[in-house]
């Protein structure tokens, strides 16, 4: 005859305990599909051992209670794991949508790992932009604060943009200033040239954006300031994560890069030039990008100089002959400067200058006028290096 011992019902609690108490020590160690497999076996075993007991000893130990519990136990597991993973790609979508492409941001959320909390050690290519007269514009709108909030959206808003469908990550804004950088928190080919490629871009929406102002303030009767930025860009290692305090903390980028792109976007006032590269990234894209080698300068803070280049214009303009004359002209002029041939850097310096400044570079040419008018004057010793030594930042 069948027969169910009195201790049936504590074995079955034991055994759904065990199994429950295991599915959730496990399940978040190993994911759904793992536990699932598992939970399987553990359910054969259970009706494997309840059949035996049935079979030859004629005993009742129940298997439905237990499969029913550890069922109820998995779907909650994996019920909550979903929420929890939900809530886990809301939180990083929502930290990095407003400064990463949204095809970065997919990604992210689609693989968490790749985002590398603390910090990391990466080659970036880093960009700070700064709008110049800046002060003089504030002041002009002293009377209204509002309009000078709506200027500020309507400027940055197309920088930005320039910027993220470059796949660039905004740092942070300073002001009137951007600081982007390329390469993190995922990684971006050509980064580079991506960046540069974004610099141009943003060159192009600030002249329409100055249109845009002009028609605006002749409908108005009123002057309008024309908004000129700076870009400096700069490429090597740096530190990129989540950096701050235990209250506050940012995505952000540390290194000597960094401190490198931000005095080259302050030289772009001194020398009057709307994009400046340090030699590292203008040589990765120097087969795509027109530019222009234009000094070598140790800039304030640093013992090194650094050769700095003008970004002049894309891919089509590199491969313009009038382009490719000036600048073969412009390498003349320096090689004879650095040589201390002040004679015939002089004379291809009066060819550069009947070019009537169609590169953007007059302000530059004029520098070296003025130096080699002074160095011919007061010839420099034999450890001249040709180094201009910038005393401001």
């Amino acid at each position: 005859l069948l027969s169910r011992p009195h201790y049936a019902i504590g074995a079955e609690i034991v055994i759904s305990v065990l199994v429950g108490v295991m599915m959730i020590i496990l399940g978040p160690m190993f994911g759904a599909v793992p536990i699932f497999v598992l939970g399987a076996l553990i359910a054969c075993g259970l009706m494997g051992m309840s059949w035996y007991l049935f079979n030859t000893q004629r005993l009742l130990i129940d298997p439905v209670f237990p499969l029913a519990s550890s069922f109820a136990i998995f779907v909650g597991l994996t019920f909550t794991n979903y929420i929890r993973e939900e809530l886990r790609r809301n939180q990083i979508r929502s930290a990095f949508q407003h400064y990463l492409s949204p095809e970065i941001v997919d990604q992210l959320t689609k693989d968490p790992e790749k985002l590398v909390l603390g910090g990391e050690r990466r080659e970036l290519s880093i960009l700070f932009s700064d709008v110049r007269g800046f002060t003089a514009i504030a002041e002009s709108y002293k009377e209204d604060p509002a309009g000078l909030t709506r200027l500020m959206n309507r400027l940055l808003t197309p920088l930005s943009n320039a910027i993220i469908e470059r796949r660039g990550t905004i740092d942070k804004y300073m002001g009137d200033a951007i600081m982007a950088f390329w390469n993190a928190p995922l990684d971006v080919p050509g980064h580079a040239v991506q960046a540069c490629d974004a610099a141009l871009d943003m060159c192009k929406r600030i002249e329409l954006l100055n249109r845009e102002l002009a028609v605006e303030a002749k409908a108005a009767g009123k002057t309008f300031p024309v908004l000129d930025v700076g870009i400096g860009i700069a490429t090597g290692m740096a530190t990129v994560g989540n950096m701050g305090s235990d209250l506050r903390f940012d995505y952000s980028v540390l290194g000597d890069s960094v401190n490198l792109s931000s005095r080259i976007e302050g030289l772009t006032r001194f020398y009057d030039v709307a994009i400046l590269l340090s030699y590292r990234t203008a040589n990765e894209g120097a087969s795509r990008l027109a530019t222009i080698e234009i000094d070598r300068v140790r800039v304030k803070g640093k013992r090194e100089a650094e050769r700095i280049v003008s970004l002049v214009g894309p891919a089509d303009l590199a491969n313009d002959k009038q382009f490719t004359a000036f600048k073969q002209t412009f390498d003349e002029m320096r090689t004879s400067y650095c040589a201390s041939d002040w004679r015939t850097a002089s004379q291809a310096l009066d060819q550069l200058l009947q070019c009537n400044n169609r590169y953007g570079l007059s302000r530059v040419l004029q520098h070296y006028r003025d130096r080699m008018n002074k160095l011919a004057a007061t010839p420099p010793g034999a450890d001249w290096d040709a180094v201009f030594d910038m005393e401001t930042k």
